[in-house]
């Protein structure tokens, strides 16, 4: 009796990818490597630092009005994401290709499978930045120094998990950096409001990175990589908790400082049941989580794309009451 058919996997296809992703698929062979590396075929990392930007154009938005020039922002900050979380992501593995090396889930990865050499990597990691400074320079010169200056966050990210146990704090730091940034391209200028918004990205960071991180901690343990899944343990509930708590004051705080002065009451109800959507749908994910299974986890953390999402929709129609 012959074995039935089975559609074999893509060559070089990266373990926690989405299956039949468009990169494995699709993609000509020479630049599936690069693509891999630059995570296009997992996106969730890319919405995920692309919302906190649309979170700080439509709170910007919400104060005085949308305009022409913000479909731009939108779609620049949305370019520019992909490009630089894909940058981010090969300076990552550049950095990380021997602890990839160890652990099962990234030992798939292009650099420690042999896809693609370290010199290799670090020319493309340069090409991405230098279509995103193209972006970046579209902006205003409060955007433009803000962007530079993130990236400091950026080259400091993958070594976090080397000398503290909160690595997903940095990671916070640095992917919710456009929140401030996308504000100040529609704004000219960074206010309290946008300092709340970045504090209350970092917050839901520290919520879906910790449930991200929970997938590796066995592995880590092996390797002594720490992280804020290892540092909570049992007791992550209860800290994924008080980020959920955290993310929802900070958001509602950030949209009273900037509109509360001059909005209507229809306005500011819009604005203000975002934080509440955003804080059921996390709720929503915590009762769903299972810390011990790796699946779950990578399931849940996915999810986020639509708490962000949930957030950016509020804030998108408040600015057009």
């Amino acid at each position: 009796m012959s074995a039935p058919d089975e559609t074999p996997e893509p060559a070089g296809q990266v373990a926690d990818a989405v299956k039949g992703n468009w990169v494995d698929r699709h993609a000509p062979e020479f630049a599936r490597p690069y693509l891999r590396l630059a995570r296009a075929d997992r996106p969730i990392g890319t919405w995920l630092l692309l919302l906190p930007c649309w979170w700080g154009v439509a709170l910007a938005a919400a104060q005085d009005g949308w305009r022409l020039w913000d479909l731009w922002i939108i779609l620049g900050c949305a370019l520019g994401a992909w490009l630089m979380r894909g940058a981010g992501c090969t300076w990552n593995d550049i950095t990380d290709r021997d602890f990839d090396a160890a652990v099962a889930r990234t030992r798939s990865r292009p650099i420690p499978s042999g896809q693609v050499s370290v010199k290799q990597a670090l020319v493309w990691m340069f090409a991405q930045m230098g279509l995103a400074a193209l972006v970046l320079f579209s902006f205003n010169w409060v955007a433009i120094l803000l962007g530079l200056s993130s990236l400091g966050l950026v080259g400091i990210y993958p070594f976090a998990k080397r000398f503290t146990w909160w690595p997903q704090l940095f990671l916070g730091l640095a992917f919710n950096w456009g929140a401030v940034l996308a504000y100040a391209a529609h704004s000219g200028t960074v206010t309290w409001a946008a300092v709340l918004l970045y504090a209350a990205g970092i917050a839901w960071t520290l919520f879906y990175d910790t449930i991200y991180a929970h997938q590796d901690k066995e592995d880590d343990v092996l390797i002594g990589v720490k992280s804020t899944a290892r540092l909570f343990g049992a007791a992550t509930g209860k800290w994924l908790g008080l980020f959920l708590m955290s993310t929802v004051a900070l958001m509602t705080t950030a949209i009273l400082a900037a509109i509360l002065p001059a909005a209507g009451p229809v306005k500011l109800a819009v604005a203000l049941a975002g934080p509440w959507a955003v804080g059921w749908h996390l709720l929503w994910q915590m009762r769903r989580l299972d810390i011990d299974d790796p699946a779950n986890c990578l399931t849940i953390f996915r999810a986020n794309r639509d708490t962000g999402l949930i957030a950016a929709l509020f804030l998108a129609v408040a600015a057009f009451l």
